[in-house]
């Protein structure tokens, strides 16, 4: 358990830090990084990737919509099959986040196994 949180919270922190200087899927280089370094199995590796992304993501959205009063975001709620629901774009921006860095995860996790 003390390792899945150490792993939420370096991938959360790291992917953080880099998305402002690099380009949005530096998410599963981290993620691959942390799984890869910190020897989780490929569940816990998975639920730490995606978990910490999940988080990231929600709550910078979260942020940048509710600065502007959620204009932007009901309108782009609009253009997808949303009805206009900012919670559910935030709840959407969560998962694609947390999908892409979980994948990421479970991969170096699971290349631990092609060096034994």
């Amino acid at each position: 358990m003390k390792n899945f949180l150490i792993s939420v919270t370096l991938i959360a922190t790291s992917s953080a830090a880099l998305q402002l200087f690099m380009p949005w899927w530096i998410i599963a280089v981290v993620a691959f990084l942390v799984a890869y370094f910190l020897k989780q199995n490929a569940l816990a590796a998975f639920g730490s990737g995606f978990l910490g992304v999940f988080l990231l993501w929600m709550l910078c959205a979260f942020l940048l919509s509710a600065a502007n009063d959620n204009l932007l975001a009901s309108k782009v709620a609009m253009l997808l099959p949303l009805k206009g629901s900012v919670k559910a774009l935030l709840l959407v921006t969560g998962l694609v986040g947390g999908l892409v860095s979980g994948f990421a995860a479970i991969t170096g996790s699971l290349a631990i196994k092609l060096n034994d």
